[in-house]
């Protein structure tokens, strides 16, 4: 235990200067992690020089090759030796580190991919000739010519091979190959309006398209929304709320999901800040924040977020590889998200997501026992109601014995059931397993599950009525001590006024000690200090807390389950109506307290395709 270190020499130790080569190297392990980190660094290069097209090719998960060209302004022949040269750059000119409108600005990455790989970088500027220059392992080899017609190509071949311990810590090709292929799309996605293409070339040959999107035109929120069409599939952007909204200098734009729309995982969340994309615990705080009140805790809302303020409002010189970010005005960052997020979820009222349609469509599995038959056009609408009243007779025997039954109904040619029929979700006409409401509309049907939809009405009354007349506090007989660490009781006692509004009441007790004089009286009893200690975790995480918010709404929604609408109550048609208006009167209601739907909608046409009808 007390044997000396070999590795520490006895004598007083020397201070040295570390050579050029090995400082671009540990430059290089904080830049450039895996292949994908190295392809971050070279598109955005590209997007910086002001390319419209940026292909990106790679061989063996970007291990062996890395190829990326662009149509950019290009760089001139003598401005090549200082680009490989460690903290050069054109970025910025180094008076004002906090006013950065670029993705680069340290001048750190191609000398640290030519200190632990072979680079090589041929560019064209305007009206100059073409020029290639070289660097492997940090030996930098000199300016010659080279052809090429415009932009730039920067080719990065054997990465680590420099540095073979960092080799073993790679992942599989495909591994590789699926975070360079996250990267591509991330950067895509806040570059509407240029093309991005990535091939795959192991193997030699020209290889495959792996992934391709051309640049968008129009609008920003058009483009943006053919973008995301484009990287995240139709259903997200079928499915996407429209977000512009502003407060005090920051601009948030983008596209939110519905909440019927929520993924098993985080996967579809990305956020941007002045068109970076960032990982930040702020920010997804915010977003799960905002979808709280929709989702259970097993799901996640799919977003598409850009924040957009000045630069001296936000620091991105606070990580190496510039995935975090540090607003000067974080809770008002955090607001501007939770609130524009909500407003629009609200703006979209009963509103559900076309994917539910469509699994239960898909839920339906025809045999094919003929070939299809083509039938006659479509009945007139005269026609099919004609029908439907001749029919009613023998569907009404089914009222007595079958869980499934016709209510009486107005007539299916008054005009009041053509009114309602016109209405988004439709007019009543049957109600089965005494759960499931079946309406019709001008355009299908409508199923919708009685208890859920009820459910979602009696919490927003509750919530509205809660919000109106603020919560009641209730005062504890003997007040509740909760030892604190100083910095702990601090932080609690900054917020105190916050959380008197909700009914939590604290006062200092002395050291770090605090006084719990009153409590949520519709939390009932509760553990003051498992309270505080969750109030103060999430303080960490997040900056701000909402634990005891969480609970109340907690609290209302089990209140609003247990007073809704059960399963197995017979309904009126009068009062299955009623649901319906309530329901596109109501904001959220097109999902329960849980983040269910509370109904499907089936178009006409998709269900006659069910059926094989032309």
């Amino acid at each position: 235990m007390n044997a000396p270190d070999p590795n520490i020499v006895q004598s007083r130790p020397l201070i040295r200067q570390l050579d050029e080569a090995a400082i671009n190297r540990i430059a290089a392990g904080e830049v450039v992690e895996r292949p994908a980190s190295a392809v971050k660094e070279l598109v955005e290069n590209a997007i910086d020089a002001g390319a419209t097209r940026i292909e990106v090719a790679i061989a063996d998960g970007g291990k062996t090759l890395i190829r990326v060209t662009d149509d950019g302004c290009g760089m001139a022949p003598g401005d090549l030796p200082l680009a490989l040269s460690r903290h050069a750059t054109s970025k910025i000119d180094g008076k004002d580190l906090l006013n950065i409108n670029s993705f680069g600005f340290r001048g750190e990455a191609l000398p640290s991919l030519g200190a632990v790989g072979r680079l090589t970088i041929t560019s064209r500027a305007a009206g100059l000739d073409a020029a290639q220059i070289r660097i492997a392992g940090g030996t930098l080899d000199p300016v010659r010519p080279a052809a090429l017609t415009a932009g730039t190509m920067v080719e990065l071949r054997d990465l680590f091979y420099a540095t073979p311990a960092r080799l073993k810590f790679l992942r599989t090709d495909r591994a590789e190959t699926q975070a360079i292929t996250e990267v591509v799309r991330r950067l895509a996605m806040a570059e509407p309006f240029v093309s991005f293409i990535l091939r795959d070339v192991s193997g030699g040959g020209d290889g495959r398209v792996t992934f391709r999107a051309d640049a968008d035109s129009g609008s920003l929120f058009d483009a943006l929304h053919g973008r995301l069409r484009t990287v995240l599939g139709r259903d997200f952007a079928d499915n996407a709320l429209p977000l512009d909204t502003e407060r005090e200098g920051h601009h948030l734009t983008g596209y939110a999901a519905l909440p019927t729309y929520s993924r098993g995982s985080a996967v579809q969340q990305f956020l941007f800040v002045n068109g970076r994309p960032v990982r930040d615990k702020l920010l997804i705080g915010a977003l799960r924040g905002a979808y709280a009140d929709f989702l259970s805790r097993d799901r996640h809302p799919a977003a598409c977020l850009f924040v957009d303020c000045d630069p001296h409002l936000v620091d991105v010189n606070v990580h190496p590889a510039k995935s975090e970010v540090r607003f000067r005005h974080p809770g008002t960052v955090r607001g501007l998200i939770v609130s524009g997020l909500r407003h629009a979820l609200a703006e979209a009222g009963h509103r559900a997501a076309t994917t539910v349609a469509g699994a239960t469509l898909g839920a339906f599995r025809p045999e094919p026992t003929r070939p299809r038959i083509y039938q006659m056009d479509r009945p007139s609408t005269a026609a099919s109601r004609a029908s439907y009243q001749a029919q009613a007779p023998g569907f009404s025997e089914l009222v007595q014995d079958f869980s499934g039954r016709v209510e009486p109904v107005m007539p299916p040619d008054s005009d009041e059931s053509q009114r309602l029929e016109e209405r988004p979700l439709g007019a009543a006409r049957a109600q089965i397993h005494e759960n499931y409401i079946i309406a019709q509309t001008d355009t299908g049907l409508i199923i919708v599950d009685q208890h859920a939809a009820h459910e979602r009405l009696v919490y927003e009354k509750l919530k509205a009525q809660m919000a109106a007349n603020g919560v009641a506090a209730q005062a504890l007989l003997i007040p509740e001590i909760v030892e604190l660490s100083d910095a702990d009781a601090a932080a609690l006692l900054e917020i105190a006024d916050d959380l008197s509004r909700l009914g939590l009441t604290l006062e200092p007790f002395g050291g770090g000690a605090v006084c719990v004089r009153e409590t949520p009286a519709i939390l009932g009893e509760i553990n003051a200090e498992v309270m505080l200690r969750d109030i103060l975790d999430e303080l960490a995480d997040l900056g701000q807390t909402s634990a005891v918010k969480d609970r109340i709404d907690a609290i209302l929604s089990r209140v609003a389950c247990h007073g809704s609408i059960r399963s197995g109550r017979r309904m009126r048609a009068d009062e299955m109506n009623a649901l319906l208006r309530d329901m596109e009167a109501t904001p959220h209601s097109g999902q329960c307290n849980h983040g269910r739907p509370t109904y499907v909608e089936l178009r006409l046409s998709d269900i006659e395709k069910l059926f094989g009808r032309a």
